[in-house]
């Protein structure tokens, strides 16, 4: 049985496993607090996200239980990794995952970035988006705050939180305004991995001009700026909008030519113009995927077909649709969580394994 350590931190109790010190507070989030601390297992710094009574409601166990399935699941460079759970005495939930430096927003506000940078941060989000939306996941809320980045440039998407499977009747309201594609806007009734490239579109922009793209202060002005821009949406994209007020209002807006996007982004070379302009379209059928952003030439610096890969399985979304009490959500989060640290356990135990075994082939 771990032994459990208690600390306040902004009038929050944090317990955690005795495994985990220094404890300092990073962020708070609608879920839950982020501290940073050291494990002292590895020697490493890591980031332990609370979530604030997991099993309260059933919609909030589902929502916490889909992370947890995510963070399981996805395993790449690019997508912030999980290396440790637990549940506390509380019970309250701790995701531990490493720990990156910044996040992309710090670094847009803080100073304008170098063209080797915005290639390099473009490249890995395209990395972890290709990965992704190959495991059949869309991540729904891509943000610079939401883009982890360490003193080596190396980038992980993260908070998956709100992430779900591509396709069905989606909802609503999803991500900060300003990354969001017009699809989930508009509340068209389907959208799909393209949310994400238009949303990477933005951080592409923001990364460009240091400021972002679209900074609506409400949908229907938002909708109205990226018009400006990008034109009136073509009629077979206006007539897929399900919702009659919705419709009235897009073909009540004065009709607009899209600008070329060279005007705006005059310090930005031609490749950069052109990728941006693809991933920039209000038909989603007609963005460019991840796959071939990487192919672009703007990212021909760091393309390497060979070392791109794609999710060996999908994700299994078939919980998702399941309406379930409390009770149920929790012991299926329970199972999880001792499947994960089997799955861990076994795992060092063969890198130990092998490591014995190539010290006698090398001690002979």
């Amino acid at each position: 049985m771990a032994e459990f350590v208690r600390a306040q931190i902004f009038g929050t109790t944090f317990e955690i496993t005795s495994r985990y010190s220094d404890l300092q507070p990073v962020g708070m989030g609608a879920f839950g607090l982020v501290c940073s601390a050291r494990d002292q297992l590895t020697n490493q710094n890591v980031a332990i996200k609370k979530i604030m009574k997991p099993f309260s409601t059933p919609v909030l166990a589902k929502r916490t239980y889909r992370e947890l399935k995510l963070l399981k699941h996805l395993r790449h460079e690019n997508v912030i990794s999980l290396s440790d759970i637990f549940i506390s005495p509380l019970e309250d939930l701790y995701f531990v995952t490493e720990l990156l430096g910044t996040d992309l927003h710090r670094l847009l506000t803080s100073r304008p970035l170098e063209k080797q940078f915005i290639q390099y941060f473009l490249y890995q989000i395209m990395r972890g988006l290709k990965y992704v939306h190959s495991a059949g996941v869309v991540h729904r809320d891509l943000k610079p705050s939401n883009i982890l980045v360490n003193e080596n440039c190396d980038l992980k998407i993260c908070d998956f939180g709100l992430a779900r499977i591509q396709d069905p009747q989606m909802t609503g309201y999803v991500s900060t305004r300003y990354y969001r594609a017009p699809e989930i806007m508009l509340t068209w009734q389907k959208y799909d991995v393209e949310v994400d490239i238009w949303s990477a579109g933005c951080i592409f922009a923001e990364m460009l001009e240091g400021k972002p793209l679209f900074p609506g202060k409400d949908h229907v002005n938002q909708f109205s700026i990226i018009t400006e821009l990008l034109g009136t949406p073509p009629d077979d994209v206006i007539n897929t909008i399900a919702s009659e007020n919705t419709l009235r209002f897009v073909k009540s807006l004065p009709k607009r030519e899209r600008q070329p996007l060279k005007n705006k982004f005059k310090n930005a070379d031609p490749a950069a113009i052109d990728l941006l302009e693809r991933m920039l379209v209000f038909d989603p059928k007609k963005r460019i995927t991840a796959t071939e952003a990487l192919a672009h030439e703007y990212l021909a610096p760091y393309h390497d077909p060979t070392d791109e890969p794609v999710a060996e399985e999908k994700f299994d979304w078939s919980f998702n649709d399941a309406d379930l009490p409390v009770d149920t959500w929790k012991i299926m989060m329970y199972s999880e969580i001792l499947d994960y640290h089997n799955v861990e356990s076994n795992v060092q135990q063969h890198q130990q394994q092998s490591q014995q075994a190539e010290e006698q082939f090398n001690g002979q």
